[in-house]
């Protein structure tokens, strides 16, 4: 799908999530704006904060959005439109010009974390596949110019008919016609500045167009016999991990197995015409939660179980003006009015924690605790990104962390878990337990069971917590 990433409470970066191993992958959604009837950038922002989204992908550089997004704590990519290859292509001159532009002037007041060259150029009616590589290049050598490649990484999205084979994912190759003129020199560009590949999935089309030999509930990550790859027997029980594993067979295939990949476009329509099978809100909303638990919950694909899925979805909102069959405009996780077209729980509520962990205080705010639902720190992630949680609920998010200061009641233990957990939670009532806001980038997630059997680890210490320690329970309907 041409043209068109919540980290849905992602609290962290492209250039380290996103390159980098962790416990968990990140999510982030697509905003396009082919539409007449959307909200100001700046109540996109709202909106974005509002559901704990730290992460946009756009497919442009456009002033009003990226001014808009200044200081909001959301990580940018922007993109280069096909359009420009031509000139980006041809002339460094007009890279140094367009990232002193586009890039440098909104830097780091608005935190631009990648560029994506062009958009599925593989399959542009303008024929501009010639020019990408040297447009990557060309990019790249401007960001160095102004001592951004560091924070800013290159690529640019392709589109799953790059490939000839995609069955079974171990069979996976490129088209022969691309291989040597862009697949090698681009893959070798990314290898050498540590970017990922950047590639748009959608099992919709997979399933739409086979869906008498594709099981719905394997293409929704709904539970389903799975299916063997005869290749190297693995088991897949989706359909995104078989088409991002074919990706990877075919980088192996040419000499780059060592690339990273990011899926920069990911979704299911909410509504279709009559020949597009499959598309509807329930199952939407079905693929759309099934994903985000699936990447939330971490480990990678069959093939590289060691590698986070890093996932944008598709899209922020249903975009009316978008030509082609009615699915084109209904890929949206909001209307324009910014209410939801369907529920998504954005945060991956069953995340268990390690077995054997230390049981810790984990203490919470006096108020706003009912419902049955708290926030807990995961035990399971990284330090890094509980400090980079804890500091945005603190900051930011307008959580009351004062207890949790040095030499207040709710300090002790002197736990980074504890104090995140504390943070996290205070957080999460504060946002009257929305959907959404208990996750910070897979550093947190929802439990539903008292404090007192929350388990984390914190070394060698062993603490308990219950009611006395400042719980006070309200009406479960409150």
């Amino acid at each position: 799908m041409a043209l068109f990433v919540l980290s849905l409470l992602m609290l962290s970066s492209f250039s380290t999530i996103s390159y980098t191993h962790a416990d968990s992958g990140m999510i982030g959604v697509n905003y396009g704006r082919i539409a007449n009837n959307l909200p100001a950038p700046e109540k996109v922002v709202e909106l974005l904060k509002s559901q704990g989204i730290n992460r946009v992908k756009l497919y442009d550089t456009d002033k009003s959005v990226l001014t808009a997004l200044a200081n909001s704590g959301i990580k940018v990519v922007v993109s280069l439109p096909n359009e420009n290859l031509a000139a980006a292509s041809a002339d460094q001159s007009y890279t140094d010009n367009w990232v002193q532009e586009n890039v440098k002037k909104y830097t780091p007041a608005t935190d631009i974390e990648a560029i994506a060259v062009g958009n599925e150029v593989f399959v542009d009616p303008r024929n501009t596949t010639t020019y990408l590589v040297q447009a990557m290049k060309n990019v790249q050598s401007s960001l160095v110019k102004f001592n951004l490649d560091e924070s800013i990484k290159v690529s640019s999205p392709i589109a799953l008919s790059a490939l000839a084979n995609s069955y079974p994912p171990s069979s996976g190759s490129f088209k022969p016609d691309l291989i040597e003129p862009v697949i090698k020199p681009m893959l070798d560009l990314l290898r050498k500045t540590s970017s990922h590949i950047m590639v748009n999935a959608y099992p919709f089309f997979a399933y739409a167009a086979n869906a008498d030999k594709i099981s719905l509930d394997y293409a929704l990550f709904k539970e389903n016999a799975g299916n063997v790859d005869s290749g190297n027997g693995l088991k897949y029980n989706n359909l995104l991990d078989a088409q991002i594993d074919a990706v990877f067979a075919a980088m192996a295939a040419v000499g780059f197995n060592d690339v990273k990949l990011v899926v920069t476009e990911t979704g299911w329509p909410s509504a279709g015409d009559e020949n597009e099978i499959g598309a509807g809100s329930a199952n939407a909303a079905a693929y759309n939660g099934g994903l985000v638990k699936r990447v939330l919950t971490g480990n990678g694909t069959p093939l590289k179980p060691k590698e986070p899925l890093n996932v944008y979805l598709f899209a922020l909102f249903n975009e009316n003006q978008k030509t082609g069959p009615t699915s084109e405009r209904n890929y949206g996780l909001f209307y324009p009015n910014e209410n939801k077209v369907y529920d998504v729980p954005f945060s991956a509520k069953s995340t268990p924690v390690n077995d054997g962990k230390d049981k810790v205080p984990v203490k919470t705010p006096s108020s706003r605790v009912g419902g049955q639902t708290w926030c807990v720190a995961n035990g399971r992630t990284t330090k890094e990104k509980l400090q980079e949680g804890l500091d945005y609920a603190c900051g930011e998010g307008g959580a009351d962390c004062r207890p949790i200061q040095k030499g207040a009641t709710c300090y002790d233990p002197e736990s980074l878990e504890a104090h995140a957990s504390y943070a996290f939670n205070s957080y999460y009532q504060k946002n009257a337990r929305g959907v959404g806001t208990c996750d910070f980038g897979g550093a947190a997630y929802v439990v539903s069971q008292p404090p007192n059997t929350w388990t984390m680890s914190t070394g060698n210490a062993s603490f308990q917590q219950g009611t006395e320690m400042g719980m006070e329970e309200e009406d479960p309907a409150d």
